[in-house]
């Protein structure tokens, strides 16, 4: 029991300082938004470095999911269908979490290891010195790039995934095309587009935090700086799934 209470008693003490560290990150976006350069720099480093694996991941998502659509479809003489269901999915589950996924796995470690790699050479100290503050110089713009970028991926990968599905559907299984568009804007409401732009914002904010964390107060050695990538992408994803939950039944 005293271990059980110990285990608890660390991790209520780690949320709460994510919660302050988080609460240091916001009130500094204001002043690193001043700094147009440098956010736009991460923007790029989060989402235009990710874009490949991106954009090839949620092509096979989407023909791997024409082909289990249509033959799932197929069973009960729906074919027709494939359109709107496979939108639906991308749209509200598999493109906002597999990008997040994805993000956390490329993005994230990247975010991570580079923070903590200036713990371990003493450059967080050494801006400190200088009377800079690491936080706006440093976190900041760097949690505001995956903000934004994973959103934007997001979309793109629902894209990409769409024209995966209709690559299958329509030019190799027969799909009639008009039908397949048609039953897509008829059964697609802006709700749903909604709920994968909320999704996407959502696993944003808690990806980027997470990275920034974990790298930020990683122990300045080599080991120190491997476990907090390792742990920046286990914690994402168990976040990532358990924030999708929750943002489903609420939305439902």
């Amino acid at each position: 029991m005293h271990k059980i209470a110990q285990d608890i008693g660390r991790v209520i003490a780690t949320f709460g300082a994510v919660a302050l560290f988080f609460v240091r990150i916001v009130m500094q976006v204001p002043r690193a938004l001043l700094r147009p350069r440098l956010v736009i720099y991460q923007i790029y480093n989060a989402g235009a470095l990710s874009l490949v694996i991106i954009m090839i991941c949620g092509l096979f998502v989407g023909m791997v999911l024409g082909l289990q659509g249509y033959d799932l479809l197929a069973r009960f003489g729906s074919e027709s269908a494939l359109g709107s269901g496979a939108a639906l999915a991308l749209l509200k589950e598999l493109g906002p979490v597999i990008t997040s996924l994805l993000f956390a796995g490329r993005a994230g470690t990247a975010l991570a290891s580079e923070i903590g790699l200036m713990r371990v050479t003493d450059q967080l100290v050494a801006m400190e010195v200088m009377a800079v503050d690491p936080f706006r110089r440093v976190v900041a713009p760097r949690f505001i790039g995956g903000l934004v970028a994973l959103p934007l991926l997001t979309m793109i990968f629902i894209a990409i995934g769409i024209f995966g599905v209709q690559l299958i559907g329509v030019q190799q299984l027969g799909i009639d095309q008009g039908t397949f568009w048609s039953q897509m804007r008829g059964s697609v409401k802006l709700h749903d587009v909604w709920e994968g732009v909320i999704k996407g914002c959502v696993f944003g904010i808690a990806c980027s935090l997470i990275a920034v964390y974990e790298g930020y107060t990683a122990e300045p050695t080599a080991e120190g700086v491997g476990r907090a990538t390792t742990r920046t992408v286990v914690t994402s994803a168990v976040l990532t799934l358990f924030l999708d939950y929750i943002i489903t039944a609420i939305m439902l």
